[in-house]
């Protein structure tokens, strides 16, 4: 084990310290990660510092030796391993698309060792730069956008900063949507409860954020409902159905627990809520400026039989 020094590419450019030794060191827990830059011995251009710091093309960083034993190394199941190769949508080398699961939480974290992006390094390790593009809550399925590229990561950000990317949801409501109402427009703001659960509300200092509801079908005592985001704040369709006194079903932060349980028998156990569709233009596909990829994620066949179950019942 010796000290090694690396020269940053563009591909490294704009990348947070922390995360780019997490792809020089694959197998090392995240702790062992902050604390060996907490104690300065990761370095670029000779100075110290802190995790968030960003990467510049050309930077000379400093990797310590670091040995990890046998116990800490995180093997990914191959049954976890398969049913992500087989939710991918699309892929190609600069992105790929996947059917996010409900219950996986898109990165690591308190109490997660290894989220969706840890897994999709796992698979795909001559991938340059694996990056998530934008996040879906870990009790929401459907599409996630993931950039294999720096300079694809930072096409598609623009894109979202221009409003130019498609979200599109579908979600089953407690109660009755009031097919008049369309567009929702409040402020959420974030805000995190001494027990250290994250919670939003909405506020008049909160962030701008808008949705389009649009009515489906109606069950008995609920609703089928499309939601096409143009922001995409934190538990944004969640709170604003809230909002109109129609929470999400399964939700256990902002919904009706008496709902809840009575969907867990029909075998909704988790957040109703899926991210349906995803489009966008290709940073490296040279077409019209109208041409774009639509991509459909199916729903799984937990909300599927539910829907099923739904229509049976009117």
């Amino acid at each position: 084990m010796a000290v090694k020094y690396v020269e940053a590419t563009s591909e490294d450019v704009g990348q947070r310290v922390d995360n780019f030794l997490m792809r020089q060191f694959r197998n090392v827990p995240k702790s062992l990660i902050y604390r060996v830059i907490r104690r300065g011995e990761v370095r670029i251009n000779k100075g110290r510092v802190k995790q968030s710091t960003r990467i510049k093309e050309g930077d000379i960083v400093r990797l310590p030796p670091i040995r990890v034993p046998e116990k800490s190394v995180n093997k990914v199941p191959i049954g976890q391993l398969r049913r992500i190769e087989e939710s991918i949508l699309f892929e190609d080398n600069d992105l790929m698309v996947i059917n996010k699961p409900s219950g996986m939480a898109v990165h690591g974290g308190s109490g997660i060792s290894m989220g969706l992006i840890e897994i999709l390094r796992e698979m795909r390790p001559l991938a340059k730069r694996i990056e998530l593009v934008h996040r879906l809550d870990r009790d929401t399925s459907g599409c996630i956008l993931i950039a294999k590229k720096s300079m694809v990561l930072k096409n598609l950000h623009a894109q979202i900063r221009e409003n130019k990317i498609l979200k599109e949801y579908i979600t089953l409501l407690a109660g009755s949507w009031n097919k008049h109402k369309i567009k929702i427009d409040l402020p959420l703001l974030k805000n995190t409860l001494q027990s250290g659960e994250r919670m939003v509300k909405i506020d008049s200092n909160g962030k701008p954020s808008t949705s389009f509801f649009n009515l489906v079908t109606s069950y008995k005592d609920t609703d089928l409902v499309k939601v096409r985001l143009k922001t995409g704040r934190t538990h944004q369709i969640r709170v604003h159905a809230l909002s109109q006194g129609c929470p999400v079903i399964g939700d256990d932060k902002y919904g009706n627990k008496t709902i809840n349980k009575q969907f867990k028998k029909y075998g909704m156990k988790r957040l109703a809520l899926h991210a349906q569709f995803l489009g966008f233009k290709h940073p490296n596909i040279d077409t019209d400026e109208n041409d774009w990829i639509k991509i459909e994620a199916p729903l799984h066949d937990d909300f599927k039989a539910v829907i099923n179950y739904l229509e049976k019942e009117i």
